[in-house]
């Protein structure tokens, strides 16, 4: 038991260190000896804790997960009785801010891998980045007024929107002009009384 909870703890302590590494270098080229190296480890090292280079990529994709996921419960639990659209606003003042570049990168990084490789680590990830972020958008309040599109395509359309500004910043970043993008989104989706 002490040797599997010092397994577990090493393990832990890798997949930081390797979480850390990949926001600074990318995920889609991994290689491990550069990546051990980096992180105080050793190839053989990574390969009997995680089985495999794809399970290293799996650990650090389930790292990044847990942080998006806890920073979805805090929002949603900060949002009260806030609109679908004012937490749109909160989540795209969260996402763009400079200090969250390298795990934004990651997260693209990750997703485009993951529709052109679906059969490897990457498998499922934009899929359950999807459902996770239409699961949290789902739970705030629906609109009533009469002629409002239905919740699940509000929904989709302040991700899609979000997902395309994030993307539009990351290649160009311009933060003024997409800003001013995704407020006009936005504004348009809020006063929209339907589709």
């Amino acid at each position: 038991m002490a040797e599997e909870q010092r397994a577990s703890a090493r393990q832990e302590e890798l997949v930081e260190a390797a979480y850390r590494y990949v926001t600074e270098r990318g995920i889609s080229r991994l290689s491990l000896r550069p990546l051990a190296d980096a992180i105080g480890s050793s190839p053989g090292v990574l390969m009997f804790l995680f089985g495999s280079k794809d399970g290293v990529i799996r650990a650090i994709l389930a790292r990044a997960r847990r942080d998006e996921l806890a920073m979805l419960a805090r929002l949603r639990a900060e949002a009260g009785e806030a609109t679908l659209i004012e937490v749109a606003r909160a989540l795209w003042e969260w996402s763009s801010a400079p200090e969250r570049r390298p795990v934004l990168r990651l997260w693209a990084e990750s997703y485009g891998q993951s529709l052109v490789a679906p059969e490897g680590p990457w498998s499922g990830f934009a899929q359950d980045t999807v459902r996770d972020w239409l699961g949290i958008l789902a739970e705030l309040p629906a609109d009533v007024r009469p002629g409002a599109p239905d919740s699940a395509a509000r929904c989709g359309a302040v991700l899609a929107a979000l997902r395309g500004c994030l993307l539009d910043l990351l290649a160009t970043g311009d933060e003024e002009r997409v800003g001013r993008t995704i407020e006009l989104l936005y504004a348009r989706l809020d006063a929209a009384p339907g589709p």
